[in-house]
Formats: structure tokens, C-alpha cells, sequence
């Protein structure tokens, strides 16, 4: 069916974290996946024009310029450019680590290291009382399992975020600007293989943590099938946002330079 193939572009920052079972899963909703990986070269389009939706992944990269003022990625300014104007023109945009962080920058957030340290792993959020009447968010339970893998954070929301979901070492968990755009600072995406390849890249910062590698592994390993009870009707109401057929929420204040 036409209607099947509604076209999403996904920004893919690093080929240690692709859009794996949340792809599925949106696929699965009847979206069709344009996948740009600009770290491979591939150039990230001027605009959003033949798109119904935007997914940004996250990836090694700092959502904040280094010492000298200049983006540790180089596509990361046209990556918010992107994002600003998905907000604008109300293109549902779903924002995973990374990209939530570029998503509040673009909007005058800020993010830093986090000064709570890394959060690697499986973890519980908590939602707020505001994702109650959030299209994605209303239907998660009070504390949902998640898997964590950050040494950043936003620090501060975007003026007129809707803060969604939190946790008590890093506040600020889960975020919508506008009515259709979601930043998510945890990750749903990956399955048990891409936690072990992540864990072996991050020997040595679970070790400064007194974690064992192969024991945070496990323990994603044991969540997977709670995981998706959860996050694969997420992301199916997020396709039925892109798609049409799901309403959006309002925003309670203007956004930054609108």
C-alpha cells in the first residue's frame, strides 16, 4: 500500500549505534526509512521537503564545541539547522541521546559533561505529570525500564520544553518542543548485540565505575523483551504521528525566536 511507505529521514552519527530495533519497529508501523550517515560522508539534506519525519540517533560525538569554538562533528550544525526547522514546519522528529542534546542546543539549551558522571547501562526514568497528556508519552508506565549510554547531559531545557521524563542524577530524561518534536535522553534502539559491542568500546570507563562489561551486558540482555513491551508501542505511536493519525499535543509556550 502507498500509504505504507511514509518517508522518514533518520540521521545515523555513528555506525556503532544505528537505528536497529527501533527501525524494525518503525518499519514494522508502516514507515519507509531514508537513512543519511554523514559520518560515512553522506551529506544531510538542506531541508526537510519529501519527509514526514525526522529521527536523529545518538553517537560518540559532543553536542557542545570543543576548546577552540568548533563542532566535534562538522555535519553537527547542519544536523541542528535540520532540527530547527522540523520544529518550525511541526515535522514529527524523534531525537535519541545525541540528538536530543543537538536538539536542545538548537533551541538554546545547553548540554556539558555530566556532573553526575557517565550513565551506562539499564536504568528506570520516571515520567512527569506532563506526559499524561502527551500523544507518545501517556500510555508509558510510571517508571519504565531503559538503557543508558551517556557521559553528557542537558543541563537546561529549550524555553518552552515540556519536561516528560526524569531521573534523579540527570533531571532531564525525556523533553517534547512544540507539538511534535520528542528529545529522549536514554536509548531504545538497541538490542543486545549493540550494548556488548558498546560495553567492549567502554572497558575502561566501567571499570572507573567498578562495572563489569559483561555483567551490564546480561543485564540488557534480560530486559530486552520488557523493553519492547514498552518502546516498540512508543514507536508506533510515534508512526502514527508522522502518518497522521494520531493528534498532537499543544505547546503551553512560544518557542525560542518564534
Amino acid at each position: 500500500m502507498s500509504d505504507a511507505q511514509t518517508p522518514v529521514l533518520v540521521i545515523e552519527h555513528d555506525p556503532a549505534d544505528d537505528i536497529r530495533r527501533l527501525g524494525d519497529w518503525l518499519t514494522a508501523a508502516g514507515l519507509r526509512l531514508d537513512v543519511v550517515r554523514p559520518h560515512a560522508g553522506q551529506p544531510l539534506p538542506e531541508d526537510l521537503t519529501g519527509y514526514r519525519g525526522l529521527v536523529v540517533l545518538g553517537g560518540k560525538q559532543n553536542a557542545y564545541p570543543d576548546q577552540d569554538g568548533n563542532p566535534s562533528a562538522p555535519w553537527l550544525p547542519a544536523c541542528e539547522s535540520l532540527l530547527r526547522k522540523a520544529v518550525r514546519a511541526q515535522v514529527p522528529t524523534l531525537a535519541i541521546c545525541l540528538g536530543a542534546q543537538l536538539l536542545a542546543t538548537a533551541h538554546g539549551g545547553t548540554v556539558a559533561p555530566a556532573a553526575a558522571g557517565p550513565e551506562l547501562g539499564p536504568t528506570l526514568v520516571a515520567r512527569r505529570d506532563a506526559a499524561d497528556q502527551d500523544p507518545l508519552f501517556a500510555d508509558v508506565p510510571f517508571t519504565p525500564d531503559v538503557l543508558q549510554w551517556h557521559q553528557d547531559e542537558i543541563t537546561e531545557l529549550p524555553i518552552g520544553a515540556v519536561l516528560l521524563a526524569t531521573s534523579p542524577r540527570y533531571p532531564h530524561q525525556a523533553f517534547r518542543l512544540g507539538p511534535a518534536a520528542w528529545g529522549i535522553q536514554f536509548h531504545i534502539e538497541p538490542d543486545t548485540a549493540m550494548i556488548a559491542d558498546w560495553a567492549e568500546s567502554s572497558r575502561d570507563r566501567l571499570a572507573a565505575l567498578g562495572r563489569d562489561p559483561a555483567q551490564v551486558v546480561a543485564a540488557a540482555d534480560a530486559l530486552m523483551t520488557d523493553l519492547a513491551e514498552v518502546w516498540q508501542p512508543f514507536a508506533a505511536r510515534f508512526a502514527a504521528v508522522v502518518r497522521g493519525e494520531l493528534a498532537l499535543s499543544r505547546p503551553n509556550l512560544p518557542l525560542l525566536g518564534q
